[in-house]
């Protein structure tokens, strides 16, 4: 084994705070080279935890009431919300009622804690790893804002390679790109397929061996089997046949493209988390790992290379 490399790649944890901690066991735990978190790395949503009158805590998450009496009550109820991806906020009710009527505080307050966040995360990851010999990069994908980016590019042991050609051994070249073609949910990092092109000639002209490279796109190729995502209507609600959610392709073109003009080694993805699995276009195998970050599940993949193949792969999740 001591001739190939061996990659960790995950995808779109979506501020779990369980996944992530998942993620950074994994590269250890695998015995891996090499770790890929790509992309999709931040919340969504802040569950607001409210301090009563009585010194009481009370936060409303997933239908149901939370109380904390103590301390200790108290951060149990976070680690909850954060495990399921979202983030937490302490407040009182005059400061709640503040913000329910100023959305432009409230989306300063969610980008504060979203950096907050991210910045926290940095920290962990090298606290983790910083005694071992694992490689780790940490990149953005189309829902993260860019305001994250600062935080990302801080560390000298997590590497950020968004949009840059990094060396993962001595035969492969990675470039990364966690931007995606358009989507109905007009996410901040959203290219046209032309623009998006663009920036995967752009890296992949710096490549020394194109057919030895890693293309870490977050956006899976189009109509791979690995894009198809449930059809929407034009009120952004499943299309269903007989009870049944229709799945169309939601991948990229312009990747589905360059992967075959190029034919790299590897198409590492996420992006869609319902299609989960393999396909090859041309030489080149495409992966997507998929999501379950809601329930705390991590999806993984373990690859091992040689300098011009793939020697064997395998799905994990836990």
């Amino acid at each position: 084994m001591s001739n190939l490399t061996r990659i960790f790649f995950a995808s779109d944890v979506h501020g779990s705070e369980k996944c992530f901690r998942k993620f950074l066991n994994a590269g250890v735990f695998y015995k891996a080279d090499v770790m890929i978190l790509a992309g999709d790395i931040t919340g969504k949503v802040i569950v607001p935890i409210v301090q009563k009158p009585d010194g009481t805590f009370s936060a409303q998450f997933l239908g149901r009431q939370m109380t904390a009496k103590s301390e200790r009550e108290l951060i149990e109820i976070e680690n909850t919300i954060r495990n399921s991806g979202f983030y937490t906020f302490r407040t009182n009710p005059e400061e709640l009622a503040e913000l329910e009527n100023n959305k432009n505080k409230v989306d300063s307050l969610f980008k504060k804690i979203m950096v907050e966040n991210v910045e926290r995360w940095i920290r962990i990851a090298e606290e983790t790893l910083k005694s071992t010999k694992v490689r780790c990069y940490i990149s953005p994908g189309n829902d993260d804002a860019w305001e994250i980016d600062k935080a990302l590019n801080s560390s000298d042991i997590i590497i950020n390679p968004e949009e840059e050609v990094v060396e993962i051994d001595s035969h492969h070249e990675m470039i990364t790109i966690g931007a995606t073609n358009r989507t109905p949910w007009n996410s901040p990092r959203e290219f046209d397929e032309r623009d998006l092109r663009e920036k995967l000639e752009r890296l992949i002209s710096k490549l020394s061996h194109k057919e030895r490279a890693i293309f870490n796109i977050h956006c899976p190729p189009y109509g791979s089997g690995i894009d198809s995502a449930p059809k929407l209507d034009s009120t952004l609600k499943p299309v269903t046949i007989a009870g049944q959610i229709v799945m169309a392709p939601a991948g990229s073109t312009a990747v589905r493209d360059a992967i075959l003009e190029h034919q790299p080694l590897v198409g590492l993805h996420g992006h869609i988390h319902e299609s989960r699995g393999v396909a090859k276009l041309g030489k080149t195998k495409c992966f997507n790992v998929g999501s379950e970050y809601a329930i705390g599940i991590l999806h993984g993949l373990v690859l091992n290379i040689s300098e011009n193949d793939v020697r064997s792969y395998l799905f994990t999740s836990g």
